[in-house]
């Protein structure tokens, strides 16, 4: 029996096609809300949902960081879905036709140049698939709706052009999160997600990643949130490559427990591939170049 999967939006949404590339045999349940996808599964509505916690172009979503701290889902998975706008219209338009674009405002702002390259009218609707859901309801040949190749799919649209987004290195990270833990791998790479509070000492935060560094554990996100009910205190959200149970990460965790304030496991899951990007200027694929990193003391590269 196929795994049931909640998701924010409507189906066609992103994270809707992000559940299908990480299991194309999962049935999908739309939620309205981020909180909705927590309380699907915690009642038994789902077996797990998929929450957006950052987009490589936008930042961090905020709120998905303050549910994972309010609610005891595990992260079972890490997903990254490489965002592709999609052009769509009703079956047998000509792209001559069209004289408006109908999308979330967030969709609409990332194409930006190429509709003001075509000279459409930029027209905000609530969401992307929702968008082309009331097209294929309310045919009309002048709209065009920017939303992915799932909703095209599934409202029966044509796609008039592909990846229209302005930078091509638009991705989207999320967490699948359940009740259990995922079962650990040895032959896979693997990434634990944390969230943690330091005392209100010096070198505080020091002592907390310290122990990260002697055991050479690569630390691949770390970042500060206020706490709402303490003002100027803040947690941190991390992110490092390893398990628990491998015994360096389980020696940097023991450490973290003696110096942090307060600590709670988020998960502990295989690393998601980094998707492959398209450069639209050049229609090459290639992965970003990142430049080498220069030293300099006394005016002298090391």
């Amino acid at each position: 029996m196929p795994r049931v999967i909640a998701f924010q939006g409507e189906h066609g949404a992103y994270s809707d096609e992000a559940i299908r590339s990480h299991d194309p045999e999962a049935q999908t349940l739309p939620c309205e809300r981020f909180v909705d996808l927590f309380r699907a599964v915690l009642e038994g509505k789902a077996d797990a949902c998929l929450l957006p916690v950052e987009n490589s172009i936008a930042g961090t979503v905020a709120q998905s960081y303050e549910l994972l701290l309010d609610h005891d889902l595990r992260v079972q998975a890490e997903v990254i879905l490489r965002v592709e706008h999609m052009l769509l219209a009703i079956p047998d338009t000509n792209i001559e036709q069209i004289k408006r674009v109908k999308s979330h405002p967030q969709a609409l702002s990332q194409c930006e140049a190429f509709i003001r390259r075509r000279g459409y009218e930029p027209l905000a609707a609530y969401d992307t698939a929702g968008s082309a859901r009331v097209l294929a309801a309310e045919p009309d040949p002048q709209t065009a709706v920017i939303a992915s190749r799932l909703a095209g799919e599934l409202y029966g649209l044509q796609i008039l052009e592909r990846g229209i987004e302005d930078n091509p290195y638009n991705s989207t990270r999320f967490f699948l999160l359940g009740v259990n833990d995922a079962p650990y791998n040895p032959n896979v790479p693997n990434k634990t997600s944390i969230v943690f509070a330091t005392r209100h000492k010096p070198a505080a935060l020091y002592e907390c990643l310290g122990a990260f560094a002697r055991n050479q554990i690569n630390l691949t996100k770390l970042e500060s949130r206020s706490r709402r009910s303490h003002p100027w205190q803040y947690w941190f959200y991390l992110d490092f490559e390893g398990h628990p149970e491998e015994p360096h990460v389980a020696d940097a965790l023991n450490s973290l427990l003696r110096s942090a304030s307060f600590v709670k496991m988020l998960g502990a899951y295989p690393a998601a591939p980094m998707p492959t990007y398209t450069d639209n200027s050049t229609s090459a694929l290639h992965m970003i170049p990142l430049p080498r990193a220069e030293l300099k003391v006394n005016g002298n590269e090391q």
